[in-house]
């Protein structure tokens, strides 16, 4: 199970990737100084999201082609392998990427044939700032050259195109981006992230307040259709001094019929995940005043099962998210809120669920309550926290679903333990072939 764990959060650590093209081992003739700036021509290629986790975010290349010698190449910095290495690699938070080049053509029929657009700008370059690109292009993808420590926001395959375009237009880019973004990294996250609501949470879970701060609109150009949008907007100054667009022109390679777009905003599943949150609590405080009143195995196993999988779907997370934190440069992972929800202490709902369901572990009901009561105890120290600055990090989602089934777990099992206190409380009603009821009973 934990590396089932690792294997949906490396999914995070793959944000805006592609499949790997069999790459040409050709120099272009832009980089041997062959081409002339007039011949050439730089686009930007954005292709929409796809099905696959590493697809939600979409993905962008730049394309060079020299017109007159009838050469082009896509230039494509989401190369990666998908094996254990890079599993165990991105584990420790050192996940690393590389440029690779291939015909721009073959790239379209790709992603044509998995139904997702292709959007292409030709950028308004001068010719000496074509050969900048292209030369640096092709600089980039040597052997020498072509690795990259990748992260998911600062450093992946869009933000490297954002980057060259910024050079290449002497920094007017990065200066019209300082205006204010739209929505914080996490919003961004949760909205391309909708199309799989477990996972969404899931890396909603695994986040730290560090994508919670305010971004300008170059940091979202993370996202390939932020950057395109950009791209689109910029007037760019030439030498005259006279502002002329950034894009040339546009077109569509091929634009799906049935694919919608990522929503606007994030979906407001805050109600649904509250709902969640105290359905879960409140069917084990149902489930134990039904074992209280009418006695019997089934209530008991129900309950026991729902503390064994709660332990098992939360518990794993949790226990990823400390030691990420511990061991690893994951820094989005660093001083989590959400441990304060779900942290290594929720395994131990798992043996001790079974031990209920069994029924042959008298402790196991004692055990369960003062688990759930340090769990919610912990969570509502954590809500309590946010009163001070440090402790920012928007994380009431998380806190409307797991909070509430901490709760009500503690409440389940606290109130049966007071009510077997009281005078006449003992649990005279339960079944005497039920082993929990025997040993209880006084």
């Amino acid at each position: 199970m934990l590396r089932l764990s690792l294997i949906a959060l490396g999914l995070l650590g793959l944000l805006l990737a592609s499949p790997a093209h069999a790459q040409s081992g050709l120099v272009p003739p832009w980089g041997t100084g062959e081409s002339q700036g007039e011949d050439l021509a730089i686009s930007l290629a954005t292709f929409s999201p796809g099905d696959d986790v590493p697809a939600w975010w979409g993905h962008g290349s730049l394309v060079v082609e020299d017109r007159k010698l009838g050469v082009s190449r896509l230039y494509n910095y989401g190369m990666f392998s998908f094996d254990d290495a890079m599993l165990a690699r991105f584990a420790m938070g050192r996940l690393e990427f590389w440029v690779g080049q291939a015909r721009a053509e073959a790239t379209y029929r790709y992603y044509r044939a998995e139904d997702r657009d292709v959007r292409i700008q030709e950028l308004n370059l001068t010719p000496e700032q074509r050969v900048q690109v292209a030369k640096r292009l092709a600089d980039n993808v040597l052997p020498e050259n072509r690795e990259y420590l990748y992260h998911h926001y600062n450093d992946n395959c869009v933000t490297r195109l954002r980057d060259m375009i910024d050079v290449a237009t002497g920094g007017q880019l990065r200066e019209a981006d300082r205006a204010p973004g739209r929505m914080t990294l996490r919003e961004h996250t949760r909205r391309y992230t909708a199309v799989n609501p477990p996972m969404s949470v899931l890396l909603d879970f695994m986040m730290n307040d560090e994508i919670d701060q305010p971004i300008t609109r170059w940091e979202e150009a993370f996202l390939p259709d932020e950057l395109e949008l950009q791209v689109a907007s910029l007037q760019v100054k030439g030498a005259d001094g006279q502002l002329r667009p950034l894009v040339a022109r546009q077109w569509n390679y091929y634009e799906a019929s049935n694919r919608p777009r990522p929503p606007v905003e994030p979906p407001p599943w805050g109600p649904w995940i509250l709902a969640l949150g105290l359905g879960l609590g409140g069917a084990a405080l149902g489930l134990a005043a039904w074992e209280r009143k009418k006695g019997g195995r089934l209530p008991r196993v129900l309950l026991g099962l729902e503390n064994a999988l709660i332990g098992l779907v939360l518990g794993i997370p949790g226990t990823a998210l400390f030691v990420m934190w511990l061991v690893t440069d994951h820094t989005v992972t660093y001083r989590n809120e959400n441990l304060f929800l779900a942290n290594p202490l929720t395994l131990l709902a798992i043996p001790f669920g079974v031990s209920l369901m069994r029924g042959k572990n008298p402790k196991a009901r004692t055990r369960l309550f003062k688990l759930w009561a340090v769990l919610a105890g912990s969570g509502v120290l954590g809500v309590v926290l946010k009163v001070l600055p440090p402790f920012d990090q928007d994380n009431w989602r998380l806190i409307a679903l797991i909070l509430p089934i901490s709760l009500g777990m503690a409440g389940a099992f606290g109130l049966e333990r007071l009510l077997a206190r009281l005078p006449g409380g003992a649990r005279t009603s339960a079944r005497r072939d039920d082993p929990v009821a025997r040993l209880e009973a006084p």
